[in-house]
């Protein structure tokens, strides 16, 4: 079977990679280089800007819970266009200063649409993709995710520099471009293939159901490994070890690189090994480079772990993703998906809280990187785990 991309992904990529552009790498990464700036320019307090980025985590989990049953009720086509519309509207509208409430509520839409497309966007492009090019389609929608990250390193600081609100206004019709071309692409999405009878059965369900649990397990965990570069990495190099803005700022540019890069590294990976082979090296190539800074933090050492972490951000949401799907088929993937996303909401929402407060008691970043380290290697723990009682369940007369 022809396994190489062909003219027909295309749709189903235009798809995939529009909505997690807009979901994650505009909705919440372009908002990390705006927080300095619209406290500097007196929009808001420091506190208040926290409370703005967390207004769109939980907008995310609210919308990871809400996708499922919102595209089974109405047509997918129509719960994404109102998706980017509403992350599109959430920067036009706070394009000039305003009150705290006003922004806290289309921080709030941002995230909802962000669960939203992160959700049905790489279902449905999974879901029109035959099964012997699923892995490649499956890891390379998600370099959405790569491109607003390095789109924030590079670009909104130099819009920052003309203006605040033409940066929030340019950020706003990037999203709703992003939304147009995900509707010309779901519109030509091709019919999709017949599910797989064993991943969507009752039988196959049941027969696989802790395997899923342990994978969502594992990357809700990956979730507490996703704090600290992505919210106190440029702090931490720029103010705890006085390395200054432009060290700092360099290694968010290669976060952003390597963000990019990631789904293309774990698609090639997930070929060769599968998707829960490569699960596992991703959990031990992150763990390894979340906790580096801690042993060291000479330019080589940085530059690893930004662009390792970077890349695995997006990668093991592609390899996740791929495995749900592998586990249970294109079909009853959206809804599980849509489980897993929410419970990676909800312990990202919570560990940014906690980490926050051990940060003020503890006046230090560098035991959250180990704490981030420690939790992605439990989640490799588990992913391993989920291989075991996978095989045990393939195999019961080995018990």
């Amino acid at each position: 079977m022809k396994r190489t991309l062909t003219t027909d992904d295309l749709p189903a990529l235009m798809t995939g990679i529009m909505a997690t552009l807009a979901g994650i790498g505009i909705a919440r990464f372009a908002y990390t280089p705006l927080l300095p700036a619209i406290i500097q320019q007196g929009w808001f307090t420091a506190s208040q800007g926290a409370y703005l980025g967390a207004a769109n985590l939980l907008g995310y989990f609210i919308g990871a819970l809400a996708a499922h049953s919102l595209s089974e009720r109405f047509a997918p086509r129509w719960v994404l266009a109102a998706s980017f519309a509403g992350i599109g509207l959430s920067f036009l509208l706070c394009a000039g200063a305003g009150g705290f409430h006003w922004f806290f509520f289309w921080r709030l839409v941002s995230g909802v649409g962000g669960g939203i497309l992160m959700v049905v966007g790489p279902s449905l492009a999974l879901a029109a993709t035959p099964p012997e090019r699923r892995t490649r389609v499956g890891a390379l929608v998600f370099t959405g995710i790569g491109f607003g990250a390095l789109l924030s390193a590079l670009v909104v600081p130099s819009l920052l520099g003309v203006s605040l609100s033409l940066t929030w206004g340019a950020l706003g019709l990037l999203c709703l471009v992003a939304g147009l071309s995900c509707d010309r692409g779901v519109t030509r999405l091709p019919p999709r293939p017949v599910a797989s009878p064993v991943g969507n059965s009752p039988v196959g369900y049941a027969r696989v159901k802790w395997v899923v649990v342990l994978v969502i397990g594992a990357y809700a965990l990956d979730a507490v490994g996703f704090v600290p570069h992505t919210v106190f990495w440029v702090d931490y190099l720029a103010r705890e070890h006085a390395l200054g803005h432009q060290a700092a700022s360099l290694q968010w540019g290669i976060f952003g690189l390597g963000a990019l890069c990631g789904p293309f590294m774990v698609g090639a990976l997930a070929q060769r090994v599968g998707w829960q082979g490569g699960l596992m090296i991703a959990f031990t190539a992150k763990a390894a480079a979340v906790m580096l800074p801690v042993f060291s933090l000479a330019l080589l050492s940085q530059s690893v772990s930004s662009f390792m972490v970077g890349a695995m951000i997006p990668g093991i949401v592609a390899l996740t993703s791929g495995r749900l799907a592998e586990l249970v088929g294109p079909t009853a993937h959206k809804q599980l998906w849509g489980r897993a996303t929410a419970a990676f909401a909800a312990a990202q929402a919570g560990a940014g809280y906690a980490m926050s407060a051990l940060f003020g008691m503890w006046g230090s970043y560098t035991p959250l990187f180990i704490i981030s380290g420690m939790a992605l290697a439990l989640g490799l723990l588990l992913v391993l785990l989920s291989r075991g009682v996978q095989q045990r369940r393939i195999h019961p007369s080995a018990q």
